[in-house]
């Protein structure tokens, strides 16, 4: 074999080799959130490979690509000013078929100002009345579930200026239509009650979704008890 030949198959094995190592290789991608808003937030990134740290490397901006080397697992630490800072562990078995890790972050508020959040009810806050119980099938309002609602009534008379809708949601078995109807009849009688305590109506609206907007769509009876709520949603304040 002449030594032009040689040469030749020597570049054609080591790229062939160096292609092979590449589409080995499995890649980290996300995009960085604001749990809130959904909108983008530019963060620094910080992955290494665990449990030793020998491999590390650092990024910025609101996307993120890095490579894992050597099947490890990385763990992955995202900082952004007036976020709450987040860790999270990757490992190479979760790739799916394009040698690819999907893992899209979003950042929440640090807890000093999630308590700040959560005394001011920012707009757009919505908070499920967990402690609101309906008799089955009906509009009539639980005796155990006026403290809560006296709570609401204490929230609106310190803050005048707040309006709220009242959202009606049930489980999804049955007559979409009756469940349309229901779901509107408990949001009027939790209106009524707020009103006969003393808040203003006119700061008061309702709005049924039937069973249009399920949190879950198992049909267990856990599932049906998740889906048949009434959420209070911030419009103004």
């Amino acid at each position: 074999m002449s030594k032009k030949l040689q040469i030749i198959l020597f570049i054609l094995v080591t790229a062939t080799c160096a292609r092979a190592q590449v589409d080995t290789l499995i890649y980290v991608d996300g995009k960085i959130t604001s749990a809130a808003t959904k909108e983008p937030i530019s963060a620094k990134i910080t992955y290494q490979s665990e449990p030793y740290g020998n491999k590390i490397g650092f990024l910025s901006g609101s996307t993120f690509s890095f490579p894992l080397f050597d099947n490890d697992k990385y763990s992955i630490v995202i900082e952004a000013p007036g976020f709450a800072k987040a860790k999270y562990m990757v490992d190479p078995k979760e790739a799916n078929e394009q040698r690819r890790i999907i893992k899209n972050i979003e950042l929440g508020l640090p807890v000093s100002a999630a308590k700040e959040a959560e005394i001011t009810h920012t707009v757009g806050k919505v908070m499920r009345l967990d402690n609101l119980i309906f008799a089955a099938g009906t509009s009539k309002i639980d005796a155990a579930s006026h403290k809560e609602l006296d709570d609401v009534v204490k929230m609106l008379k310190s803050n005048p200026k707040m309006v709220i809708q009242l959202e009606g949601h049930t489980d999804i078995v049955g007559v979409p239509s009756a469940n349309m109807k229901l779901s509107q009849d408990r949001v009027d009688a939790v209106k009524n009650y707020l009103v006969s305590k003393g808040a203003n109506k006119n700061n008061i609206k309702t709005k049924a979704f039937g069973g249009t907007q399920p949190l879950s769509k198992e049909n267990t009876e856990e599932a049906h008890k998740l889906n048949r709520r009434v959420e209070l949603r911030v419009l103004e304040n």
